[in-house]
């Protein structure tokens, strides 16, 4: 029986076969005449432009809010929103909070709960006994 390649590769695994980044959209909203966004006007006229040529991927959107404190927001595939304030930020910072909101999971944070550690034992090294250790002779 002579072996076939399978045609097909159904998954529904991101990264089995392709990878698709959940990031779908980012939105950059900054002020022109605000201090505030001295950063976030540096960046989107020098730095802007090459991350976008680097993420065709990712739909960028640049809103001017008069009176505004500088804002990214990212919207993710499962419909999940994550906003970062880059208040006062230099150019540097603000490429590190891009990256960061394109990166990140679009999985809300989820709390584990606190359970007090239990054990059978009194101590890590367990219940001591005369018996346990070196012989002594007499």
């Amino acid at each position: 029986m002579p072996l076939s390649a399978i045609k097909t590769v159904a998954t529904a695994q991101n990264g089995v076969g392709a990878f698709i980044l959940p990031c779908k959209r980012i939105t950059l909203s900054y002020c022109d005449w605000a201090g505030s966004s001295r950063g976030m006007n540096a960046y989107l006229k020098n730095q802007l432009g090459a991350f976008a040529k680097r993420n065709p991927q990712i739909e960028i959107q640049v809103y001017k809010k008069a009176k505004h404190h500088p804002v990214m927001t990212a919207d993710y595939l499962n419909g999940h929103r994550k906003s970062i304030n880059v208040k006062n930020m230099t150019p540097e910072g603000v490429k590190e909070k891009i990256e960061l909101l394109r990166n990140a999971s679009p999985e809300e944070d989820k709390r584990v709960p606190n359970k007090p550690v239990t054990s059978i034992n009194e101590s890590v090294r367990g219940i001591w006994s005369p018996f346990h250790g070196a012989k002594i002779k007499i």
